[in-house]
C-alpha cells in the first residue's frame, strides 16, 4: 500500500483534494458560494467576451457536457447570462452579469491569497520551481486528457 505514496497520480489527486478544500473553506469564510470550476469559468468569461460554451470548456480544460451544468448553476445564481450567438444561431454566448462581475472582483484577491496555502509545505523558491514543472508536465500530457486545454488562439 505504501507504494502509492510515491506515485504521481496519487500525489496529484491528494493535492487536488487539498486545493479544493482550501478554496471551499476560504470562499465559505468570505460568504461566497463558489466552486473552483465556477471561478475558472467566470474568470475565462471575463477575459473572453462573447464566449460560447465549447470554447469556454477548452479554455478551462473541462468537458463541455459537464460544463453545461456548471453554466446552468451560474445562470441560476444570476452570475452569467446566455444569448444566441450573432455568428452562429445554434450556439449560445455566455457573459458575466453585473452580479457576476462583482463576485469575481471580490473573489480574485482571495483566490490569489489561498495559492500559498495550497503549497504551504514549499518555500517560495520551491513553489516557483514546482509550478514551472507542473505546467511543463500538464502541457506535455495535454493531448492525453479527456478534456484538453485548448487556448482560444488554437482555434
Amino acid at each position: 500500500m505504501s507504494e502509492i505514496y510515491q506515485m504521481a497520480g496519487h500525489l496529484i489527486r491528494r493535492l487536488q483534494q487539498i486545493s479544493v478544500s482550501v478554496f471551499t473553506d476560504r470562499m465559505r469564510a468570505a460568504g461566497h458560494d463558489l466552486t473552483p470550476v465556477q471561478f475558472a469559468a467566470l474568470s475565462a468569461i471575463q477575459a473572453n467576451p462573447e464566449l460560447d460554451q465549447v470554447t469556454l470548456a477548452g479554455l478551462i480544460a473541462y468537458d463541455p457536457v459537464t460544463l453545461s451544468g456548471v453554466i446552468d448553476r451560474l445562470q441560476k445564481k444570476g452570475l452569467v447570462s446566455r444569448a444566441v450567438s450573432p455568428r452562429d444561431r445554434r450556439a449560445r454566448v455566455i457573459a458575466l452579469t453585473p452580479k457576476g462581475e462583482k463576485l469575481l472582483a471580490a473573489c480574485q484577491p482571495l483566490v490569489w491569497e489561498l495559492q500559498d496555502d495550497i503549497l504551504s509545505g514549499l518555500s517560495e523558491d520551491e513553489r516557483g520551481k514546482f509550478l514551472a514543472l507542473l505546467e511543463k508536465a500538464t502541457s506535455g500530457a495535454n493531448a492525453q486528457s479527456r478534456a484538453p486545454l485548448r487556448p482560444r488562439d488554437a482555434g
